[in-house]
C-alpha cells in the first residue's frame, strides 16, 4: 500500500478529494497536484489517466510511462516510516486553519518545501509556530492519508529562523497526533538531503524504500 500511497489515499480516506476514471485518479487541482494509477505497469491505467489530465505528477518506487506519455522531470526521494516511534505534542505549536492559508502560502514561497496549494490544508491537521511578533515562521501537517497511515508533509521553516529545531518539533507534534489516532506516520524526503534524513532518523523514522517523484505529459 505504501508503494502506491497516492492511489491508496485517493481510493480510500481521501476519495472525497478525488477525481477518478477507471484505474486512475487525481486530487482536485486546488488541493494537490498529485495523480495516481492503480498499477503503473498497466497501459490501460495510463489511458484512464489521460482522460483526467494531460499533465501528471506521480510518486512511487518505479514509474515507467506508457504509450502517449512522456516523462518531463524526476526527483529521487526516500520514503521513511515511523513504525516504532513515539512523539509528543509541542506546547508552542498552534493549529492552523483556512484563515491562515495566505500566511502559509507565503511561508511555502520562502521555504520551498514542495507542493502546497490553497486547499491542501483540507487534507489534515496542520500546526505552526509563530514568532514573537505573530508571524508564521514554521509549519508542518498531514497530506496523504491511507488506511492505517498518514503522511507528514509541508515541513518548512522561514530561512531566517532555521537552525532552531522548529521543523523537528513540528514534525514530532504532527506525528504525535497521527499516533494518537491509532495510525502510523510516514514521510518523504529528497534522497540527497542528508541533514533532513538524519533529523528524521533522530525522531524515530526509518528509511523504508526509495521513491521517485516524476512529472509526465500526455501527447495524445
Amino acid at each position: 500500500m505504501l508503494n502506491n500511497s497516492v492511489w491508496a489515499a485517493l481510493e480510500g480516506p481521501h476519495a472525497g478529494f478525488a477525481e477518478a476514471a477507471g484505474n486512475a485518479a487525481r486530487y482536485l487541482p486546488e488541493i494537490a497536484p498529485f495523480c495516481a494509477v492503480s498499477d503503473p505497469a498497466d497501459p490501460a491505467a495510463w489511458r484512464d489517466l489521460a482522460t483526467l489530465t494531460d499533465h501528471a505528477l506521480l510518486t512511487g518506487p518505479s514509474l515507467t510511462p506508457r504509450s502517449g506519455w512522456e516523462q518531463e522531470s524526476i526527483t529521487y526521494g526516500v520514503q521513511m516510516t515511523g513504525t516504532a516511534m513515539t512523539a509528543v505534542d509541542d506546547p508552542e505549536a498552534v493549529p492552523l486553519t483556512e484563515h491562515d492559508v495566505p500566511e502559509m502560502l507565503e511561508l511555502v514561497a520562502r521555504a520551498q518545501p514542495g507542493p502546497f496549494r490553497k486547499r491542501t490544508i483540507d487534507l489534515g491537521r496542520y500546526l505552526g509556530i509563530r514568532a514573537r511578533d505573530g508571524r508564521l515562521i514554521s509549519m508542518a501537517g498531514e497530506r496523504f492519508r491511507l488506511p492505517g497511515w498518514t503522511e507528514v508533509s509541508a515541513v518548512c521553516t522561514d530561512p531566517a529562523f532555521r537552525g532552531q529545531g522548529l521543523g523537528a518539533r513540528l514534525t514530532a507534534a504532527v506525528a504525535a497526533g497521527i499516533l494518537a489516532r491509532g495510525e502510523l506516520p510516514f514521510l518523504h524526503v529528497v534522497s540527497d538531503n542528508d541533514s533532513a534524513i538524519r533529523l528524521y532518523e533522530r525522531l524515530g523514522f526509518q528509511q523504508s524504500t526509495e521513491v521517485v517523484f516524476a512529472s509526465f505529459r500526455h501527447h495524445g
